[in-house]
């Protein structure tokens, strides 16, 4: 990773075009309440599976793991929300708290899986969608949402990055369950070798937490998962996750 320096507030690395920005040594105490308040036409405040809201700031989540946690949030590979009809565009944590060792964030980078598929594949997925949901999460008693209807989402398997316009690859094994218009034994045999394909460790990076270390990721053109192997220590912060648009 490259790092840049920023002057006192603190220092940020970026990691293929800025698909995920680090930023050290946060000065500014509460900045998630500020964010909340200034940001609220750009914040989601939808409730999201295993994190509760910050009382007055419904905006912002809270992300904790201790002695208790069995199961931490995000251990599969995922973009954020991706079962939405508008997934968030970016994501930003912010630990207050973090172990002795380990609570490592991996990114994967969506730009390079795409470009490095052969030209073949690209072909064969390039007119393709695949569905979205959220049901096998939000269906866990833990969650206590087996009365509600669950986020789900068409999108298309290579989606065009707005502002880049660069092509990048659109599934995950956290949400991504099929490809449309398949039959089941094709779908399965091609999205699996896509997920895999995508989780391919050339194209990743390791987020190493400090403490008040802040991550602001962009959920379209990177995958991430949170690595649990600090049991029974603490890890807590708070996130806020970012409207986005329809992919394309």
């Amino acid at each position: 990773m490259q790092g840049i320096r920023t002057g006192p507030a603190g220092h940020v690395s970026l990691w293929a075009h800025a698909t995920i920005v680090r930023i050290r040594r946060i000065l500014c105490v509460g900045w998630e309440a500020t964010l909340g308040r200034t940001s609220r036409d750009v914040a989601r405040s939808e409730p999201q599976a295993g994190l509760d809201e910050v009382e007055g700031h419904p905006e912002v989540r809270v992300v904790h793991a201790d002695e208790k946690t069995k199961v931490a949030t995000g251990e599969v590979w995922h973009s954020d929300l991706s079962c939405e009809p508008e997934p968030p565009m970016g994501s930003i944590l912010y630990l207050h708290q973090t172990p002795p060792v380990g609570g490592d964030t991996a990114f994967a980078n969506m730009y390079l899986a795409y470009e490095s598929l052969s030209e073949p594949i690209k072909r064969l997925v390039e007119g393709l969608s695949a569905f979205h949901t959220s049901a096998h999460v939000y269906s866990r008693g833990a969650y206590e949402r087996s009365d509600k209807k669950f986020p789900e989402a068409v999108h298309p398997i290579v989606r065009s990055h707005p502002v880049t316009g660069r092509k990048c690859l659109f599934v995950n094994r956290g949400f991504t369950k099929r490809i449309e218009g398949l039959k089941k034994h094709e779908s399965d045999a091609l999205l699996e070798m896509l997920v895999r394909h995508a989780e391919t460790p050339e194209f990743q990076c390791r987020f190493r937490w400090d403490r008040h270390s802040v991550a602001f990721w962009d959920n379209r053109c990177a995958m991430h998962r949170a690595t649990f192997d600090y049991h029974p220590h603490v890890r807590h912060g708070h996130r806020v996750t970012i409207k986005g648009d329809r992919p394309f």
